[in-house]
């Protein structure tokens, strides 16, 4: 049986502290959604060639078959742009910024469309699907990557420490979650959980704060994370992840996502030794990342009832409207952080995978489940910085 280490007058303390790891050096955490989700301008020299497609002021002169700004692609290859690294078919597409009046539209993929309308892919995805790709079309990852594309290149459920699974109910794709909380983009939202990722009037819910699923686990190195002041245990059970292996554009500097928390361990179980995460695993792990994980608060605290983003409780400042009709409000005592966005930095056209993951920590019970949502890529040429913050 659990111990609780802590008074509810320390709780409402640490519910009360709002540190955010704030992003720096022209990094950003807004932006809009595009096929996969993009986020500011592409940093376009302003050069096109006679084809004219790219946009821009200046002429640029490159042979057919040359690959002038060595971006990877010749105007034979496709590309309409040969003195802008970031114009050409391996490029994400960049809306142009309205509120900018020196803003110039450009293709930057060259499919001969400017500022063509998002990708949906996620209307029909029924909420008990456990294929994959389909998830991550959930979380609005829905281009497959191409031989020399950007996109997705494999997406497939895994447990913490990257081995195969069936995930079963342990995964939703849900088109809300309870009666306040709706998908951040697209028709539908990735649901992860220890228990079970459904709400009340969905098929199969827990009706319970504990329901015990895939069991023991092996977590990955470094996991458990312990919180500085708060020792927690090092064993894990019921984990479940989504593990996404992708591409980059080639104009890319970055990417971002929104998540929200959820656990039945809050208020009583802070800064014990259950100590639920979750956690979003990069490889190969950008600057910044903490064992390769990119969700931490300023604190480097992990995503867990001791993050300092918990915000969403009874005395809390976002009260209780995110926990109506999800379970958490009925089922016991609960809290959840609200929704945050995490970013990192990519290099242009690199591979590398995200595994989102949560579990149990130190035992099977007071279950806890993340939403994610509204996968963005960031191609607006400047810095970004590994941070995760309340979305704006």
């Amino acid at each position: 049986m659990k111990t609780s280490g802590m008074g509810l007058g320390v709780l409402c303390a640490i519910a009360g502290i709002y540190m955010a790891c704030s992003a720096g050096g022209g990094s950003t955490f807004n932006g809009s959604d595009d096929d996969g989700g993009t986020t500011g301008a592409a940093g376009s020299t302003g050069s096109f060639n006679p084809s004219g497609s790219g946009g821009g002021d200046a002429v640029c002169n490159s042979a057919a078959t040359e690959d002038h700004d060595q971006d990877g692609f010749t105007r034979n290859a496709g590309d309409c742009n040969d003195c802008d690294v970031n114009v050409n078919p391996g490029a994400v597409e960049v809306p142009t910024d309205a509120m900018d009046p020196e803003a110039k539209e450009a293709d930057e993929n060259c499919d001969g469309m400017i500022d063509e309308p998002a990708t949906v892919c996620d209307t029909n995805t029924d909420l008990s699907s456990t294929d994959g790709v389909l998830a991550a079309g959930a979380i609005d990852l829905c281009k497959q990557a191409g031989a020399s594309d950007w996109g997705i290149l494999s997406a497939e459920f895994v447990r913490a420490n990257g081995t195969p699974a069936a995930p079963g109910v342990q995964v939703g794709i849900l088109d809300a979650f309870g009666s306040a909380v709706p998908p951040r983009a697209g028709s539908r939202m990735l649901a992860l959980s220890s228990g079970h990722a459904r709400a009340p009037n969905h098929p199969n819910p827990c009706n319970d704060y504990s329901c015990y699923t895939s069991g023991p686990g092996t977590p990955p190195p470094g996991f458990p994370q312990d919180v500085p002041s708060c020792s927690g245990a090092t064993d894990i059970n019921d984990d479940v992840a989504l593990q996404v292996q992708m591409r980059a554009p080639t104009n890319a500097t970055g990417y971002s996502f929104d998540f929200t928390f959820y656990s039945f361990e809050y208020p009583e179980w802070v800064c014990t030794s259950f100590n639920d995460q979750f956690i979003a695993l990069v490889d190969p792990a950008p600057m910044g990342a903490i064992n390769g994980n990119i969700s931490f608060d300023s604190m480097t605290n992990p995503v867990s009832v001791n993050i300092a983003f918990f915000q969403v409780c009874s005395g809390c400042p976002l009260g209780t409207q995110e926990l109506a009709g999800t379970g958490f409000d009925v089922w016991d005592d609960a809290g959840a952080t609200g929704w945050l966005v995490t970013q990192a930095p990519v290099e242009p056209g690199e591979e590398f995978s995200i595994r989102f993951a949560i579990w149990d920590t130190g035992d099977q019970a007071w279950d806890s489940t993340v939403l994610i949502d509204n996968f963005q890529w960031i191609a607006n040429a400047g810095t970004v910085t590994v941070g995760t913050e309340p979305v704006k």
